[in-house]
């Protein structure tokens, strides 16, 4: 699926799967973000970081009449507030695609799927 953007120039169509990358690398970048979780392997409570290629793993992105929903299954550091965690990562995904593509967002959408430790290696 794509999302259609018109320019003075003419359309241009962007992948989802585009949107949820660029989603995914704003989402790392923010402070508490261990990394992202795919959304499929909750089985038995087993969670896999996700590396930086495969960050649409993570990120579901759906276009509903013309509004941009946005879904991201992350893991957060221990010891941070998660609510603060989730609203920077929000916002942060927001201004990215707006700055980068144009695109608007209506909803980033915010699933912690696990709480780990960091290590300082």
């Amino acid at each position: 699926m794509a999302i259609e953007l018109r320019t003075d120039f003419g359309p241009i169509d962007v992948t989802t799967d585009v949107i949820a990358t660029i989603a995914g690398g704003a989402a790392v970048d923010c402070y508490g973000i261990i990394g992202m979780a795919s959304q499929r392997q909750l089985k038995d409570g087993i969670t896999e970081l996700l590396k930086r290629d495969n960050f649409s793993k993570g990120v579901i992105v759906r276009q509903i009449e013309d509004k941009i929903i946005i879904d991201m299954y992350i893991i957060v550091s221990y010891g941070t507030k998660i609510s603060e965690i989730a609203h920077n990562v929000q916002t942060k995904v927001k201004y990215t695609l707006d700055q980068m593509l144009g695109v608007e967002v209506d909803a980033v959408n915010i699933f912690v799927q696990g709480v780990r430790l960091t290590t300082t290696d």
